[in-house]
């Protein structure tokens, strides 16, 4: 009794929708819909099982939205469409409630919600890539301009996309949170999961408290947040949200600097580097970022200058070896021209693995707690 499904029509438009929502909660609250880009113009609309394929059919029987299953999911037995306790709607073969025996499930076609138990993210093997976006405005599901989705390359963290341009990241898995998300802290009720392995690299999260409703959702206006259902007053909380602020705007900073929200202005040079472009750096525009006061030697004699509680540089063109520790990363780092900086990959058990940059890094910011 936790979700519902059924068609909706959002607004004022005479558009028309499949989707679910909370039945557990007063107020309306849509974490999945299926035929988002394709409505109904009328009220006139069925959803069946045909050649065991979920079809969404329009007024004179034309379907307007279907699971798309090559050969019928190829079963013997009849198949059959349920609507799981944690909101996954799922068709599967009559005769197998495993979950591996799922021919399709909602929770692999996101929509602007992540949900308990939901992936975002990779799976190696088929190459199918989950993630999130947002409805175009608060009243018109169809897909918007906003997205959030896992890349693989390097040490892998999530991007928040605006059509081709990148607006913001998480900064990658430290083994308890995201680099860039000190807020992430461990709760009693809520465990944050992040796998990279052969199989697939996903991040999701659990709620352990009954009657607790948690979900990850990605506003029309671009808005990552994450809201919780307080029962007492009937409403959402929102609990964290991201970009935040100014230092969360994706390359503020431009290279060899770091962004703190503390400081005026915010954009601050590495130690050992001094602005590109002085001129604009003091007109407070930042984004030339910063440049070596002493050229390296790269001959022995160098050392590293470290930087505390900092959301870990863009990792998308780092090389990761989870098999060796700090002191290991350092000396391959010294012995690599363009290595430009390491960090361990978990900070656990005083940390472990490691991760190196090489070439300009950027997009780094500080942080009063956390980082």
């Amino acid at each position: 009794g936790i979700f519902e499904l059924g068609f909706f029509k959002p607004g004022l438009a005479s558009r028309w929708y499949l989707g679910i929502w909370y039945k557990a909660i007063s107020k309306r609250t849509y974490v999945w819909v299926a035929n988002r880009d394709s409505p109904l113009f009328n009220s006139i609309g069925t959803l069946r099982i045909s050649d065991n394929n979920l079809v969404i059919f329009g007024q004179t029987d034309v379907p307007v939205w279907s699971t798309n299953l090559t050969g019928g999911g190829d079963v013997s037995s009849p198949v059959v469409a349920e609507l799981l306790d944690n909101g996954n709607f799922v068709l599967r073969d009559s005769d197998n409630d495993n979950p591996d025996g799922v021919l399709w499930q909602s929770f692999d076609f996101p929509t602007d919600t992540l949900l308990p138990e939901m992936k975002l993210g990779w799976d190696v093997k088929t190459g199918f890539n989950r993630f999130i976006c947002s409805w175009k405005s608060p009243d018109d599901p169809s897909s918007g301009d906003f997205f959030f989705k896992i890349e693989t390359r390097g040490f892998p963290e999530i991007f928040l996309w605006n059509r081709d341009s990148r607006l913001y990241r998480s900064g990658p898995w430290n083994g308890i949170r995201f680099s860039g998300v000190p807020e992430m802290q461990p709760f009693d009720y809520m465990v944050f999961n992040f796998t990279a392995s052969k199989k697939e690299v996903t991040y999701s999260f659990r709620v352990t408290k009954k009657n607790y409703y948690s979900r990850l959702s990605l506003s029309s206006s671009g808005l990552l947040q994450r809201f919780t259902w307080i029962e007492t007053v009937q409403n959402w909380n929102l609990f964290w949200y991201a970009p935040k602020d100014q230092c969360d705007e994706y390359k503020e900073c431009g290279v060899y600097s770091y962004c703190d929200s503390n400081t005026s202005p915010v954009c601050n040079c590495i130690k050992g580097f001094t602005p590109r472009n002085p001129q604009a750096w003091g007109l407070r525009d930042g984004s030339d970022g910063c440049v070596r006061k002493t050229q390296l030697s790269c001959e022995g004699g160098d050392g590293f200058v470290q930087l505390k509680k900092m959301k870990l540089p863009d990792t998308t063109a780092s090389s990761v070896d989870r098999g060796i520790g700090v002191k290991e990363c350092e000396q391959k780092c010294l012995r690599d021209c363009n290595c430009t900086a390491f960090a361990n990959t978990d900070i656990r058990g005083g940390g472990s693995g490691c991760v190196i940059w090489t070439g300009e890094i950027f997009d780094i910011r500080n942080y009063a707690e956390g980082g």
